[in-house]
């Protein structure tokens, strides 16, 4: 019962975190209370991917013409398509399991909760509790969705991501509260699929976050696939005592009724930090994160926190690097710290948004004399014969030096090019370096360095 390492928590954080320990020698326990994988890989990042590549499929078929091929009518059956998403999510999980034997990593299934003194009791599915104890308990309990006093969650017609995500019949329409990355992706499945989707967001542009061009590029693609997208707008208030769902919303012009089958609450997400013992230990929170110092150490020596519950960006990857540094770092191994203004960020709708860096708004607001360059897939060969020219590339550099700032990329499959821009900017590569990087041909690639080449006046192809 006795571990050099404790992980709280299976997710993407969590299952790396034991994973990397266990190769460094430490004897390594994982708890999980629900499934290997945790809410990113069964009911979050993978299953919505399948639903989205189901959806992608259907409109290639729908567009078969499109591509000089006979016409096809596209049908499915929407719980075959839901059967499909949670398939490839129980497949990635038995992944995680075979990954926990091959690294001997013992895995204990319940509750837990950190008690002073390192240890940690565990409380099984028929109510029995264990306690275990471990030089470095490294907590990564994760998130869910965010609920808003106005906006209470039934599971049944005011939802969340996970009941999104196995509906047991296609909803006719659909209310989406909040277009980040969760709201857009699902609004863009199921208006794909056939129901009618209204997005309401209380900031000036969708995907608020993303450079304020593509922000307004994507709404302008999605409201052209029938979206419709409300900015500046807010839901006051929900009644559902009818069949479906009305809405009430506020917008600069007064308020106005939506009426829908269902409405997804996508307004963010709430970190798993009660129950868990903090408050026993003395672990300090603030604004519901724990406090971490930069080797994610809390404010009580030999225990850790990583992932959705510290406040850093809420990443699946930025989860696994946290714990990945952790590990290294009580191992004495020599570790650098993560750059957090080198995080890339994708949202898998369509057309894909992927973005690292600054915007061009952040930039200039930091006083950078700027280069910025664009290049629109139209112009890409290799876009125009994939029959997805919607999107553009853009470039941000710094005047003075070349320091490549920031990478904004909207059009089909940029969520596995913007990498490159990562690499680039951690490597401190300036702009002529990409310009003079000869890029395959053809490939969508070639628009970074296309766009590069527009920020200082050499573009080619347009």
């Amino acid at each position: 019962m006795n571990y050099d390492i404790i992980v709280i928590g299976s997710g993407p954080g969590g299952y790396v975190t034991a994973i990397r320990a266990a190769q460094l020698g430490f004897k390594t326990a994982i708890i999980e209370k629900e499934s290997l994988g945790g809410i990113c890989l069964n009911w979050g990042c993978i299953p919505t991917k399948a639903l989205l590549k189901s959806a992608q499929v259907f409109h290639y078929i729908n567009h078969a013409e499109d591509y000089g091929l006979n016409k096809v009518e596209g049908s499915f059956e929407f719980p075959n398509v839901i059967q499909r998403s949670r398939g490839v999510a129980n497949k990635m999980s038995k992944g995680i399991e075979f990954l926990m034997k091959k690294n001997k990593i013992d895995v204990i299934l319940g509750t837990a909760k950190v008690q002073k003194g390192k240890k940690v009791s565990v409380t099984d599915k028929d109510g029995k509790s264990t306690e275990y104890t471990g030089t470095h308990i490294i907590i990564a309990t994760g998130a869910r969705s965010r609920e808003l006093p106005n906006l209470p969650q039934d599971g049944k017609k005011v939802i969340g991501y996970r009941q999104a995500l196995s509906l047991p019949e296609q909803p006719k329409s659909m209310i989406v509260v909040g277009s980040g990355a969760i709201g857009v992706e699902f609004a863009d499945f199921y208006n794909t699929m056939g129901t009618k989707v209204t997005v309401v967001e209380f900031m000036p542009n969708i995907v608020p976050v993303e450079d304020e061009e593509i922000s307004k590029h994507l709404e302008k693609s999605l409201k052209k696939t029938g979206i419709e997208i409300m900015t500046n707008a807010s839901v006051e208030s929900v009644d559902t005592s009818g069949e479906g769902v009305k809405a009430t919303v506020k917008t600069a012009k007064g308020n106005i009724t939506l009426e829908a089958d269902i409405l997804l609450s996508a307004v963010g997400i709430a970190a798993n930090i009660e129950n868990i013992g903090l408050e026993d230990v003395g672990i300090q929170t603030d604004k519901g994160r724990v406090l971490v110092n930069e080797w994610y150490e809390t404010s009580v020596p030999g225990y850790y926190a990583i992932g959705d519950i510290i406040p850093t960006q809420a990443l699946a990857h930025v989860a696994s690097a946290e714990g990945i540094t952790c590990v290294e770092k009580i191992k004495g191994m020599h570790v650098e710290k993560i750059d957090y203004g080198n995080i890339p960020g994708c949202t898998y709708c369509h057309p894909e948004v992927a973005s690292v860096g600054l915007t061009e708004k952040q930039a200039k607001e930091k006083g950078y004399e700027i280069k910025v360059g664009k290049f629109p897939l139209s112009a890409s060969g290799k876009a125009t014969a994939n029959g997805n020219t919607d999107g553009f590339i853009k470039v941000i550099f710094d005047a003075k030096y070349g320091e490549w700032l920031g990478c904004h990329m909207i059009g089909e499959g940029v969520t596995d090019m913007v990498a490159e821009a990562v690499v680039a900017r951690k490597l401190e590569t300036t702009g002529h370096e990409i310009i003079k990087s000869i890029h395959p041909h053809p490939t969508v690639s070639e628009a970074i360095m296309e766009a590069a080449a527009a920020a200082y006046g050499e573009v080619i192809h347009i």
